[in-house]
């Protein structure tokens, strides 16, 4: 492996990725990706990705979501239910590394877009395919959105073991989940590529993937067969696991080591509970993990939030307070380490967006590009691809299809 120093840029610096996903998923795997440098062109349809026109917004196809989900990226208009405008994004394809979408298999497949068919325009291309359901499977067809797989995977009913119905987490957590599951296979399929120069076929279907997720700790006593206990992990099952009611608000209090729970019940006088062999440990404390959630929750009203945060920090004890995401730009955290920062939109004006997380080597996050307007770069990308004026005013007012994963 090559030594050399990362671009200044970010360290996927040079890798070109077509991403013709939209709404959340896909745009968030393309998000982290560009974020580390790769020139992620995001092909769209005449009137664009929907996630552009949810409200409020200042401009017509900006919302605030759009705005960080799309910045360091580009924006190509092309159809590609036109043999013009497919036949321009085979252009496309041959110079670049990667091709991502959320078509179903058989829209997929009436686009040109199967593996086969753009390894025509480039050998080692990697195409990630990302939708709801496996291939192969009687559901590979069916339409999917986080809600859908929220219900399939099994997470809508964990909430129903905990509260007595079903419900959503109020998060796309299964898009954004699944989205980082494509960002690390896109980077494993490149990794492939650049070691033994193969392309490669991926897919990353949101069920099967969430069904993993929910069984990592899930599966618990199932593994066994025959199974020893049903699926659920106790620690989570819990009803009292939540943020506890504090003298003025609510606070995490976590003790989670055997020093942690000695040091918690020895401040509220209950010390000689961690002398029952129930609560010792932590293998059998996590069997009787109610017991010691109902004296948290007796107790935490003894002291604010503040008070709870001092001793807990003081002692080692994991705690957080709950913080409003009204309020998150201003926490102290937030702060220091610079999460957030505002900047001039050239269209939409001032707005607030979050840096990275990650970083390399100490080096800055930075913003190389505000998020696109639409067809913003559509003549610039085709040029690179080798087209000339003509042939992009030719396809100028084109639209590309809206069927999606």
């Amino acid at each position: 492996m090559s030594r050399a120093v990362p671009a200044p840029e970010g360290p996927l610096a040079g890798l070109r990725i077509l991403d013709l996903s939209s709404v959340i998923m896909g745009p968030y795997a393309s998000h982290v990706l560009a974020d580390q440098g790769a020139d992620v062109i995001k092909v769209e349809s005449r009137t664009g990705d929907v996630l552009r026109y949810y409200k409020p917004q200042r401009g017509q196809d900006m919302s605030g979501m759009f705005l960080s989900l799309h910045r360091n990226k580009r924006s190509a208009v092309l159809d590609l239910k036109q043999p013009a405008g497919r036949q321009a994004f085979y252009r496309l394809v041959a110079r670049s590394d990667v091709v991502l979408h959320n078509y179903r298999p058989a829209v997929a497949a009436r686009l040109g877009l199967s593996y086969e068919a753009l390894r025509e325009h480039n050998e080692t291309i990697v195409v990630c395919k990302a939708y709801g359901f496996g291939e192969g499977g009687p559901d590979a067809e069916k339409p999917a959105y986080d809600d859908v797989i929220q219900s399939a995977s099994g997470l809508a009913d964990l909430y129903r073991r905990v509260h007595g119905t079903p419900q959503y987490a109020p998060s796309m957590l299964c898009d954004k989940i699944v989205g980082l599951m494509i960002a690390s296979a896109i980077l494993a399929a490149c990794y492939e590529r650049a070691v033994r120069g193969v392309g490669a076929e991926v897919e990353v279907p949101m069920y099967e993937t969430m069904v993993a997720f929910n069984l990592v700790e899930n599966l618990s006593g199932s593994a066994f067969e025959p199974p020893l206990a049903p699926t659920g992990w106790s620690r989570n099952m819990s009803p009292l696991r939540k943020p506890f009611r504090t003298r003025d608000g609510y606070a995490c209090l976590l003790p989670y080591s055997d020093r942690n729970w000695q040091d918690f019940m020895d401040h509220v006088g209950r010390g000689e509970v961690m002398r029952d062999p129930r609560f010792s440990r932590l293998a059998e404390r996590a069997r009787h993990i109610d017991d010691l959630y109902r004296i948290v929750e007796e107790v935490a009203p003894l002291h604010t939030t503040a008070e709870w945060l001092a001793f807990c920090d003081g002692h080692g004890i994991p705690a957080a307070p709950v913080n409003s995401l009204d309020g998150i730009w201003d926490e102290p955290q937030a702060r220091a380490v610079g999460l957030f920062r505002s900047e001039v939109h050239p269209s939409e004006g001032p707005y607030r967006l979050w840096r990275s997380p990650v970083r390399y080597g100490g080096r800055s996050w930075q913003l190389r590009r505000h998020a696109p307007r639409l067809g913003e770069h559509t003549a610039e990308v085709l040029r690179e691809a080798g087209l000339g004026d003509e042939e992009i005013a030719a396809l100028d007012g084109a639209e590309s299809p809206s069927e999606v994963g």
